[in-house]
């Protein structure tokens, strides 16, 4: 057991990009991360649930933007900072999830992430896929597939 530690460090890295929404720091599989924007002149989508806050053009692409306050349950933010987006693909389709903040790059061990702990908000919960515990705080890995799993019935009108 004394040697867990060394094989540890040698372990599978993985990187997240680090997003702030509501107040919680969240991260998402960089792999996964095809852009970070500032979403301007989103189209609403007539009759689509609240979850999304239209589609907008982004260089030719046509985006799908999610908003992630309103995925993860939590109220609309009011400060009026501009949302940022990030861009996510899921099956050739192009998705924006607005968050309030954008973060570093984080390299965190494999090995380091865990399962939700069962105290996790289960609107959270639903959308992770496990947790890092950082100094001090909490970040919540977002399971891409999961967050974007609404969307064919989000999209139907």
């Amino acid at each position: 057991m004394s040697n867990k530690k060394t094989q540890s460090t040698e372990g599978a890295m993985v990187e997240y990009v680090t997003a702030m929404i509501g107040g919680q720091l969240f991260g998402l599989p960089i792999s996964r991360v095809q852009d970070v924007f500032m979403p301007e002149r989103v189209t609403r989508v007539p009759l689509s649930s609240r979850e999304i806050s239209g589609v907008l053009n982004l260089r030719g692409r046509i985006v799908t933007v999610v908003d992630m306050r309103a995925r993860l349950g939590l109220p609309r933010d009011e400060d009026g900072k501009t949302p940022m987006a990030v861009g996510v693909d899921l099956r050739g389709e192009s998705y924006g999830l607005l968050i309030d903040q954008i973060g570093e790059v984080l390299r965190l061990p494999e090995d380091g992430k865990e399962e939700n702990p069962v105290n996790l908000d289960p609107r959270m919960a639903k959308l992770a896929g496990g947790v890092h515990r950082l100094d001090g705080q909490l970040m919540v890995v977002l399971d891409v597939d999961r967050v974007l799993e609404l969307a064919p019935e989000m999209m139907a009108a």
